[in-house]
């Protein structure tokens, strides 16, 4: 049986591929500081678990010791937003942390590693939809921190034959999500609408996302693993919605008649996205199965569910 390790695996993306990696019966190691990670994600799970932090070298050791076949990298700073208030912790996590991993990876002589990229690589696009040789010009040090691990790890595989995935993320969604991150709009207004408190939109609404569910994101991490090797690929749904018509859908799935306020515009984020899949599903063998409604559908019965939990508990 294969074993793979999962960097942020008790995070909102990395329990879902753990998920999905236990269904088709790999053997599962995660790797989180738990600082946004929760252990009730896992809890339940038959896995190896590590509390600890990439960005402490120790952690090279810890990999090497657990002799992954796979290392899947989520473990990451995920705000655009923090990462413009604090491009030092920024770098510390997303470029020393994945440096670290890398070099355990190297270490460990893996079969593949999976690493966790993003659309903001790109900046605001020159046209849309966003195609993968779309130059890159970040517009955010998180995006910037990306795209340098990208770059590590094509250089790695040149000098030290480490074969590598990247996934280009767009605005990932789904049960589990905290507030921050790309996709944190939707949890935000999931909170929002289930509690009962005015949303709040930031700018004029009409900027556009494109929004993938989370467990189409862990699908696409495990079929990554066997693809071809040393690709660069998006995981989105090639589709755009506005962050308007995003309230008004979520509204309607949670029976709600609240009306937004509306804020300045946040410094760092771009104003359209919506990436490209055709290759994605080509090269993975792979393609989102979930409709947005289905999606927020879910989303919102889990932030109904959590709410219960929390008035019950």
């Amino acid at each position: 049986m294969s074993k793979v390790l999962v960097t942020g695996g008790a995070g909102f993306i990395g329990s879902h591929i753990v998920e999905e990696l236990l269904q088709n019966n790999f053997s599962v190691t995660v790797i989180d500081n738990f600082s946004t990670g929760r252990y009730e994600n896992i809890e339940h799970l038959p896995i190896e678990v590590h509390n600890h932090d990439i960005t402490h070298p120790s952690v090279i050791e810890l990999i090497v010791s657990i002799r992954p076949d796979y290392i899947i990298h989520q473990a990451a700073q995920v705000s655009v937003a923090e990462s413009v208030r604090d491009i030092l912790f920024d770098e510390k996590v997303n470029i020393r942390g994945s440096l670290h991993v890398i070099n355990a990876a190297i270490k460990s002589k893996v079969k593949r590693i999976v690493f966790a990229s993003s659309a903001a690589v790109y900046g605001n696009p020159a046209a849309l939809p966003l195609t993968i040789d779309h130059p890159t010009e970040p517009e955010s040090p998180y995006g910037l921190t990306k795209l340098t691990v990208e770059n590590y790890l094509k250089m790695s595989s040149k000098l030290y034959q480490l074969p590598y995935s990247i996934l280009r993320y767009s605005n990932v969604y789904g049960p589990r999500q905290d507030a921050k991150g790309e996709g944190g709009v939707v949890a935000i207004f999931s909170n929002q609408l289930t509690e009962n408190r005015t949303p709040v939109i930031y700018g004029d609404g009409e900027q556009t996302r494109d929004f993938i569910f989370v467990k189409d994101v862990a699908s696409a991490n495990v079929k990554a693993l066997f693809a071809k090797e040393n690709i660069c690929v998006h995981v989105s749904s090639a589709t755009c919605i506005s962050i308007n018509e995003l309230l008004e859908t979520m509204k309607e799935a949670a029976g709600s008649k609240l009306r937004p306020i509306y804020k300045q515009d946040r410094p760092g984020d771009i104003r359209d996205s919506i990436l490209a899949n055709e290759d994605t599903k080509t090269l993975l063998n792979w393609e989102p199965s979930i409709k947005v409604y289905e999606g927020l559908e879910e989303t919102l019965q889990f932030s109904k569910n959590k709410q219960l939990l929390s008035l019950n508990g």
